[in-house]
């Protein structure tokens, strides 16, 4: 998911550098999903693919102030579910994933949020799996990075 939210922010601020000053760009949208996830607390422990689908809900903006960009977007699952290959237990796909960014088309000052909470709940005790992470990144104008931060954490419950 981080990667798509990656290339989703260049594409965004490619899209930016072609749109002229004072433009506000959104975009809301919702289109189905068909993927496998791998959920090492499923079946007693011995792991199981699931295949998930459904739709996931996408927002995202952007807009450019004179020489300044900012953008936003926003993921969340909105009734994915599936099924375990090994045991057919039933599972929900929850949480949402957000990424802000901001920065001078002057002196390329740049800033940029990621959180990420994805959930894959599955029926009964101990095969819940979670991902969370936070990433934050500046960069100065002189091009230098002055701060990074990546927090990432993977658990089953």
């Amino acid at each position: 998911m981080k990667r798509m939210t990656m290339l989703v922010s260049v594409g965004l601020l490619l899209v930016v550098l072609a749109v002229p000053a004072q433009a506000a760009v959104e975009v809301n949208t919702s289109f189905d999903v068909l993927l496998v996830a791998f959920v090492p607390c499923a079946n007693g422990g011995a792991g199981e693919l699931v295949d998930l689908e459904g739709p996931l809900h996408v927002l995202t903006s952007f807009t450019i102030n004179n020489n300044h960009v900012n953008g936003n977007s926003h993921f969340q699952p909105q009734g994915i579910s599936g099924t375990g290959e090994s045991t057919g237990d039933s599972y929900h796909a929850v949480g949402v994933t957000q990424d802000h960014f901001e920065g001078s088309l002057v002196n390329g000052q740049f800033n940029e949020n990621f959180v990420n909470n994805f959930r894959i709940i599955g029926q009964g005790p101990g095969n819940n799996f979670s991902i969370h992470e936070n990433f934050h990144i500046t960069i100065n104008a002189n091009g230098e990075l002055t701060s990074f931060h990546d927090n990432f954490v993977v658990d089953c419950k």
